[in-house]
C-alpha cells in the first residue's frame, strides 16, 4: 500500500477530491497543512492539489511557494521523491522552481471549466506509463491561469528531454488552442522525471458517473 501526502494551503479546494481519488486506488492518504515543516515518513508520493492558494494574490502559486512545507517538498524531490502538481499545484511547482516555465492568464482572459481532450506526448515516465503514446484522454480542466509559457531555449530542452507530457487536442489528437499555452502544452515534468505538473484534473475523472475514468490510468502510474 502506497503512502500519499496531499498538501493543503489556504484556498486549496481539491484536496479532499484528491484524497478520495488515491484512496479509491488503495493508497493511504494524509493531508498536510502548509505550515508543517516535514513530510510523513515513508511518503511514496506528494501531491500539490488544485484550488486557489492564498486567493491567487500576486500570481497563482506565488505566495504558496514560500510556505514551510515547500522546503520539505523541495528536499524530497531533490532526493528523487515523486511529486505531482495539479492545476494550482502545477502553478506552485513552477513558482518554486521545481518545474520549468510559468503559467499565465488564459489568452481569452476567462476562466475555463469543461471536459477537454488531451494527447499523450510522452509516456516514458511513471506518471503516464499506463497510457499509450498519442492516446487521447478526456480530462476536466478548470483554470484562469493555465497559459503555459517557456522561452525558446527552455522549450527546446523540454522537447529534447521528453519532458512534454500532454497537449490539448481535439478528439482526433490534433493540437488546438485552449488557453494560449506554447504549442498547446497541458503538462510537463522535470529533467529527472520525478516531478510532474499538469493543468487538467485527473482526480475528477475517476468514475463513469463523473464523465470519464481516464484519470485512473494516469494516477495509477504514480503508485505502481
Amino acid at each position: 500500500m502506497k503512502n500519499v501526502a496531499v498538501l493543503q494551503f489556504p484556498g486549496t479546494n481539491c484536496d479532499y477530491d484528491t484524497r478520495y481519488a488515491f484512496e479509491k486506488l488503495g493508497c493511504t492518504v494524509t493531508i498536510i497543512w502548509h505550515k508543517a515543516t516535514q513530510l510523513p515518513e515513508k511518503t511514496d508520493l506528494v501531491v500539490v492539489p488544485g484550488g486557489f492558494s492564498y486567493g491567487d494574490y500576486l500570481r497563482s502559486g506565488a505566495i504558496a511557494q514560500f510556505s514551510p512545507i515547500m522546503e520539505a517538498v523541495k528536499v524530497y524531490a531533490q532526493n528523487g521523491g515523486k511529486v505531482l502538481g495539479i492545476c494550482n499545484g502545477f502553478q506552485i511547482l513552477t513558482e518554486s522552481g521545481l518545474l520549468p516555465g510559468a503559467l499565465k492568464r488564459n489568452i481569452g482572459l476567462h476562466f475555463i471549466s469543461k471536459y477537454q481532450t488531451l494527447k499523450v506526448v510522452n509516456n516514458d515516465n511513471e506518471f503516464l506509463q499506463n497510457c499509450n503514446k498519442d492516446e487521447v484522454l478526456n480530462i476536466p480542466i478548470a483554470h484562469a491561469d493555465g497559459n503555459y509559457y517557456i522561452d525558446e531555449e527552455g522549450f527546446k530542452a523540454l522537447e529534447e528531454n521528453g519532458q512534454i507530457l500532454l497537449r490539448y487536442c481535439n478528439e482526433h489528437g490534433e493540437p488546438i488552442v485552449v488557453n494560449g499555452s506554447v504549442t498547446s502544452i497541458a503538462g510537463v515534468c522535470n529533467r529527472e522525471k520525478n516531478v510532474f505538473g499538469l493543468m487538467p484534473h485527473p482526480e475528477r475523472a475517476m468514475e463513469c458517473i463523473l464523465g470519464s475514468t481516464d484519470g485512473v490510468k494516469m494516477l495509477e502510474g504514480l503508485i505502481a
